[in-house]
């Protein structure tokens, strides 16, 4: 046996050993538990002490990731390195918060002062309104992040059209006013159909007052693409292979946040993020918050097989948060084949979903705290309000801690009874109620507690999802940096758009179901 199938069967021991204590034992045997798995990170607190770990299972954990070889990865991730081994690419966006060094050919920091230069022009007017026509990381973080920051936006207003659905742009621009109006189109090809096509109609929209170029603005590198759009060079901002979509939230992707909330915000955002990136690159692992929030995940995943988790944030900004780690975390490491081809052993990345919390309280969390499943949670919550009032913060806070300790400790039988004795409840009653009262608690939890959702938090809080993605894709061997799983779909959705609008056949290929629907999109069946 290796050294990494050792340390795998050691890991899955101490899931084994782990799985018949409850976590009231664990908090029970041993009283300095809350502060041994509580970590300290830049600008956040990481408590693990809910989760069904403890030192043994730490330590093997940590073994494991040794194993794998996870230091070597993340340094040869910094390095600049081609771990994106299908497609032949480095894996850089920390050098675009001046986390890691930069190719030589990569003028990075001219890249952030021409579009920030620009950002700041686009907020003294005259633009009101600016619209962002993207997809997947060219929308999915400039609108988290734009959300998250409401309190430091004070330029245009903001809006996100993603879905090709016409009615998204419709209803965006409904009450808008062309003559007014930013189109920022982000698309590196400049090819994407859903990116494409909604710019177009946003073309036309913006006619209506006029030669649209000057209202126009691109994030891509196709400049014979954006030129023949009628978009001038001026405006159109690129960034490098070397940073994946949904990792592009700190180039020039991030030009509508930088809209919001001005240059010096934005920096302030990099910044966070590169204290995480330094943070992650010299931290001991059994201090290093990436690695530690990744590992949890592992032992969730691997050792105690539960396939998902709810990812719920105690602060409404925070809203599109979930969204943003769904694509980053399963579109990194969704993959069943090891980074040299061969088919995985294990299970990779776990089903990532959530809603803010107290709103997800009184709607699934039912089936969290009662359901037949485990589903662990990952809990983030600020420290410090930036608007809200003490009072609403302190509640929102307390059901944050409550949902974690009822997950963790539950209700017994016993409890239940002597509650309901206790108010006076006929011994019939309870006998009926009981069974619906037990809550059984052992349900693992994280909370991670930020010093304080501004842009330099922000900015850590992504850099530690990154990371621990990263991690997690080391561990599991998989390359965590290609996304081929998104191509068929688009490929076969290519294939039938001529079909359905009338300019093609149906490639001879098609299956019946697929056909029999067309036909009845069309109006071609004979029902």
């Amino acid at each position: 046996m290796g050294d990494i199938e050792a340390a795998w069967a050691r890991v899955h021991q101490e899931a084994e050993r782990l799985r018949a204590l409850h976590l009231r034992a664990l908090f029970a045997t041993d009283p300095g538990r809350a502060a041994a798995l509580s970590f300290r990170g830049p600008g956040m607190l990481l408590d693990l002490s809910r989760e069904k770990l403890d030192a043994a299972a730490l330590d093997a954990l940590l073994a494991l990731a040794r194993a794998a070889g996870v230091e070597a990865f993340r340094d040869a991730a910094f390095a600049g390195e081609a771990i994106n081994v299908t497609e032949g690419r480095a894996v850089l966006h920390m050098a675009l918060r001046g986390g890691a060094d930069a190719p030589a050919d990569a003028d990075v920091s001219g890249s952030l002062v021409r579009f920030l230069a620009y950002a700041e022009a686009v907020r003294r007017g005259p633009a009101t309104d600016v619209i962002n026509i993207g997809i997947g990381g060219s929308d999915l973080g400039p609108v988290m992040a734009t959300r998250a920051l409401a309190p430091d936006h004070d330029g245009p207003r903001l809006h996100f059209v993603s879905n090709v659905d016409g009615a998204h742009l419709a209803d965006t621009v409904r009450h808008l006013d062309p003559e007014t109006t930013l189109v920022i189109i982000a698309s590196k090809t400049f090819t994407t159909l859903e990116t494409m096509a909604n710019a177009h109609a946003a073309r036309d929209w913006l006619a209506q007052a006029g030669d649209p170029g000057p209202r126009m603005a691109a994030v891509s590198t196709n400049l014979d693409g954006t030129a023949e759009f009628g978009i001038d060079a001026a405006r159109v901002f690129g960034f490098w292979d070397w940073v994946g979509g949904r990792y592009s939230i700190w180039s020039a992707i991030g030009l509508p946040l930088a809209i919001a909330v001005g240059a010096e915000a934005f920096r302030a955002f990099l910044a966070g993020a590169a204290a995480m990136d330094a943070h992650f690159r010299d931290a001991p692992l059994a201090q290093n918050l990436p690695v530690l929030l990744a590992l949890a995940g592992i032992f969730r995943r691997n050792g105690m097989g539960w396939p998902t988790v709810a990812l719920i944030p105690y602060d409404q900004r925070l809203e599109r948060f979930p969204a943003y780690v769904q694509q980053l975390d399963m579109e990194s490491n969704g993959k069943r084949v090891s980074r040299d081809g061969s088919t995985l052993a294990h299970a990779s990345g776990p089903v990532i979903w959530g809603e803010p919390g107290t709103n997800a309280q009184h709607s699934f969390f039912q089936l969290i705290h009662q359901g037949t499943d485990v589903i662990p949670a990952e809990f983030i919550a600020a420290r410090a309000p930036r608007d809200a009032d003490p009072h609403h913060h302190a509640l929102l806070m307390a059901n944050c801690l409550a949902q974690a300790q009822a997950l963790a400790f539950g209700r017994t039988e016993a409890e239940v009874r002597a509650a309901m004795a206790k108010a006076g409840v006929p011994a019939a009653e309870i006998d009926r109620l009981a069974p619906h009262r037990i809550f059984p608690g052992d349900r693992p939890s994280a909370t991670l507690l930020l010093d304080r959702l501004d842009p330099e938090g922000l900015g850590g809080l992504i850099a530690l999802y990154e990371h621990k993605v990263m991690v997690q894709g080391a561990v599991w061997g998989v390359n965590s940096y290609d996304q081929w799983g998104v191509e068929l779909g688009k490929e076969l959705a290519g294939a039938l758009i001529p079909a359905l609008t009338g300019s093609g056949v149906l490639p001879a290929s098609t299956d019946a179901a697929t056909a029999a629907m067309v036909a009845r999109l069309t109006g071609k069946d004979a029902s």
